[in-house]
């Protein structure tokens, strides 16, 4: 999700009649404050500042960069004293009061760069862990302010910085004994429809739900327990028909439905379209980013191929444009795909753009080692073989591939 969806979340949100401001689709070009020693990018961080900062972390220690350690004091220093993040506040020496607007998608997603990271900060990340459970809906999910209705994104997002922090969702039931699977999987359109598996945003006033790629992509990433980061499978071949999920507490079949919908939805073009009103035919980088990570965590490695190969042709001027967070989402794509290749996408190296943008890193792993989504070349891909240079990145794959083993019991190679 970027900042413009961000944005249009918050508008959003205003409309339906919770405490959300209406806002601008977009940030301003010219920051209106200035831009703190430690932060990624030069955009005005107000509504994204944490969003971008954990989105460049997690993808810097994707690829076995060790960022500097001002980038994560400064995303430590944005948590306010109840555990909960606001997208950016300019002055963290004031305590937070009730004119910071705190929500769920800058906390979860703080929550998971610093969990992937490091144990130094696991107190706040115990703060951020007991406040998003503090907000979580009735109904097992989460919306992006606390008291809002459940959407599929935040839902989505905090499932996988709860499973990064060592919450078993399945067995995490709220007062109504409803747990984020069971907010999830009511967003997911029925498979005896023309859109079957997909997952809606939010169902509209009359309750109807409709198929949204956005919602889609991460909610896919949310049924599998996973981070924004994702994790490899191995080939799961054509999408399947659409099967209900069981009753075993798990959401593998939501998951599953929800990456054959997206690889359906790309063959078409290899890319996602924009949501956004006036702008319905122009394409959609971020999400079909997003997209991208989701088809190759449920095994849609063809699709994922196809989508990351537009990516490559098309998303270098949009993520130029765009700053850390977008180089960020090409980093995931890139390194989670078999083939695909971090430090020559289009031409380009996507994690020396992405340090360009923030302060200088501790280090920069110079030792290329085959990761664990390239190392099989195929006649597909002319025998490219990618080099991801991670030697933390590679120890990060394997954590995530076990703990989303435990957490779903996922049949993948069968």
């Amino acid at each position: 999700m970027n900042v413009r969806r961000r944005a249009a979340v918050l508008a959003a949100t205003a409309v339906i009649g919770t405490a959300a401001p209406a806002v601008a689709a977009s940030p301003s070009p010219s920051p209106s404050v200035a831009i703190p020693e430690g932060l990624y990018g030069d955009g005005d961080p107000a509504y994204d500042g944490v969003w971008r900062q954990s989105l460049a972390l997690l993808a810097q220690h994707t690829v076995g960069v060790d960022p500097a350690e001002k980038a994560l004091t400064w995303l430590v220093g944005q948590q306010c004293a109840n555990g909960a993040f606001p997208a950016f506040r300019a002055d963290t020496s004031k305590a937070c009061d009730a004119k910071v607007m705190v929500d769920t998608n800058s906390t979860a997603v703080a929550v998971q760069a610093l969990s992937t990271l490091t144990t130094s900060y696991d107190a706040q990340v115990k703060k951020a862990v007991t406040w998003l459970k503090s907000v979580q809906n009735k109904d097992g999910g989460w919306g992006y302010l606390p008291g809002g209705a459940s959407d599929a994104n935040s839902t989505s997002v905090v499932i996988g910085a709860l499973s990064e922090a060592g919450v078993t969702i399945p067995n995490l039931h709220n007062k109504e004994g409803k747990t984020p699977l069971d907010g999830l999987l009511k967003l997911a359109l029925p498979c005896d429809g023309p859109d079957a598996g997909a997952f809606a945003y939010q169902p509209d006033k009359k309750g109807k739900l409709t198929a949204n790629a956005d919602a889609t992509a991460a909610a896919v990433l949310g049924a599998y327990g996973e981070t924004l980061v994702g994790s490899p499978e191995d080939d799961a071949g054509s999408p399947a028909d659409c099967e209900p999920a069981n009753d075993d507490g798990l959401a593998d079949e939501a998951g599953d439905n929800g990456a054959a919908w997206l690889a359906k939805t790309l063959a078409k073009d290899g890319y996602l379209k924009s949501a956004l009103p006036g702008a319905e035919d122009q394409p959609d980088y971020g999400n079909t980013a997003d997209a991208v990570v989701a088809l190759s965590s449920a095994g849609f490695n063809d699709q994922a191929v196809a989508s990351l190969r537009w990516l490559e042709g098309h998303a270098l001027k949009w993520a130029e444009q765009s700053g850390p967070a977008a180089y960020a989402q090409l980093i995931l794509a890139a390194d989670v795909v078999k083939g695909g290749d971090v430090h020559d996408f289009g031409g380009k190296d996507l994690v020396t753009l992405l340090n360009a943008t923030g302060p200088t890193p501790e280090r920069v792993n110079t030792m290329p080692t085959a990761s664990a989504s390239t190392t099989e070349a195929s006649d597909d891909n002319d025998g490219a073989l990618t080099v991801a240079w991670t030697v933390g990145g590679g120890l990060l794959l394997g954590a995530l591939i076990g703990s989303a083993l435990m957490f779903r019991g996922r049949k993948r190679g069968q």
